[in-house]
């Protein structure tokens, strides 16, 4: 394989900061600097054929995803995963795209669960004409993705999104792209174990239950999507 800095720079695509930090990060949760010393910034250029400013605003991005830390006398060190920053996009990225694992799809569904349903019964209450209108335009793409109009995956995520956005809770909105992440992987999953993509049905009943302004019909439907991807996962882990 070459080690020629100009095949190292093309790898990492036009962005080199992004791509070099795409890599460090997806190397460090996959253990690869498990037995080893984190590299120097000067180390790091050297390796990748970029410049220390390069080099060092990667550095510093994964700093503040909680991969790294600086410390006097030991250098930049990687920090144990209890400390990543697991609501960052990219390191919930990087883990699930470690390996495929049925417990951290179970960890991440126990999360929708805690937020999801919630963010429906407030989309029922509180949602503007804008929100309901995003939401019903998500699963209007979700009907659409059946005939092969449009993407099944995106689809799903963006109804899902939208009544994250549509609860009006910041904090809730704050989800969205984490959400969106995590459920590439667990949709995937959860298409290939039911051998069809997502329930329209089920989706439908959320969106009439909001557009209803019915709280409690709306987080029990969302529930009830959340609920029959954890029996998936429950019965994949143990056959």
């Amino acid at each position: 394989m070459s080690t020629d800095p100009s095949d190292i720079r093309i790898s990492l695509g036009r962005n080199l900061t992004y791509g070099l930090l795409d890599h460090l990060g997806k190397t460090i949760v996959t253990g690869g600097y498990a037995e080893k010393a984190f590299p120097t910034e000067a180390e790091l250029s050297k390796q990748h054929g970029v410049s220390r400013s390069v080099t060092r605003e990667a550095v510093k991005m994964l700093t503040t995803k909680g991969l790294l830390s600086a410390r006097p006398r030991q250098g930049t060190i990687v920090q144990p995963d209890s400390d990543w920053n697991l609501f960052d996009p990219d390191v919930l990225r990087w883990l699930l795209d470690r390996k495929f694992s049925i417990k951290l799809l179970r960890e991440f569904n126990q999360l929708r669960v805690a937020i999801e349903p919630a963010a429906a019964a407030l989309a029922a209450t509180f949602a503007d004409k804008n929100g309901l209108a995003l939401i019903r335009a998500g699963f209007d793409r979700m009907r659409v993705a059946e005939t092969g109009d449009d993407d099944t995956l995106e689809a799903d995520i963006a109804f899902h999104v939208a009544i994250l956005r549509a609860s009006t809770n910041p904090f809730f909105a704050q989800f969205c792209d984490v959400v969106a992440t995590a459920l590439r992987t667990s949709i995937r999953f959860t298409n290939r174990i039911q051998g069809r993509t997502a329930d329209l049905a089920a989706h439908e009943a959320v969106l009439f239950a909001i557009e209803a302004r019915d709280p409690e019909a709306s987080r029990t439907a969302m529930l009830r999507i959340i609920d029959d991807v954890m029996d998936l996962i429950v019965r994949s882990s143990t056959d």
